[in-house]
């Protein structure tokens, strides 16, 4: 009996720190996405208006590489933060953690992709061999292209968060390392915000508040698990004696 709790001790070390710097990268992704959202794209884009978005990125672009930065840190961070979950859920299911973290992968190869993407309306905007080539109103359509282009990758880019996200939940579920009602809580979030996607996909310009709605049981849900693992880690059911 000691023997195994001397094992389990053992085993736990590596996890306990795994969970740590998971509910760290969970904290930073979220908390850094709403100021984003909030400080960065939402002062810039402008939905339907590709010249109001244009003026805007000119008159900030400073702020637009920030944008920029975050999100290739981001999806950085989202590698680790992948990686981390799989050490801590490979040994309730090697085969299902192994599918999840090559969903969250796709996640952040997809999401590099936009961070290209924005690169490329950068160099729209300040090359000067463009301005001689197209005429205001045509590369002002051109960059609105290109940022409709990156909205849709970044859908895609939900579309494997959510499957990866959902599957390590359901892992969570069944090792106890959490209390199960927040692993179901996550499945519930992240299912719900996977239907959303692919009817957003199939019928696009939803109004705000459905995406509010579909969405904010899933920021939650990560502010909560990233909390939880950060400052009560995972717990294994041989360490309870």
């Amino acid at each position: 009996m000691n023997s195994n709790k001397k094992t389990a001790r053992i085993a736990y070390i590596p996890l306990r720190k795994a969970a740590r710097v998971a509910g760290f990268l969970y904290l930073i992704i979220i908390i850094t996405s709403l100021l984003s959202m909030i400080f960065v794209e939402s002062k810039l884009i402008v939905p339907g208006n590709d010249a109001a978005t244009f003026n805007n990125i000119m008159a900030n672009e400073w702020l637009f590489r920030i944008g920029v930065a975050y999100d290739l840190i981001m999806f950085a961070s989202v590698v680790i933060l992948s990686v981390a979950l799989y050490v801590i859920l490979k040994t309730v299911n090697k085969n299902l953690a192994l599918l999840a973290l090559s969903w969250r992968l796709a996640e952040a190869i997809l999401g590099g992709v936009t961070v290209l993407i924005s690169f490329i309306v950068l160099h729209l905007l300040n090359g000067e061999g463009y301005s001689s080539v197209f005429e205001t109103g045509q590369l002002q359509a051109l960059v609105g292209l290109f940022l409709n282009v990156r909205t849709a990758g970044l859908t895609i880019v939900i579309v494997f968060l959510c499957l990866g996200t959902t599957v390590f939940c359901y892992l969570f579920f069944k090792s106890k390392y959490v209390p199960r009602i927040l692993a179901a809580w996550g499945i519930f979030s992240f299912l719900l915000m996977l239907i959303y996607s692919f009817v957003n996909i199939l019928l696009p310009n939803l109004s705000a508040m459905i995406q509010f709605v579909c969405w904010t049981p899933a920021i939650l849900f990560e502010v909560i698990i990233g909390l939880w693992l950060l400052f009560k880690g995972v717990k294994i059911p041989e360490m309870k004696s």
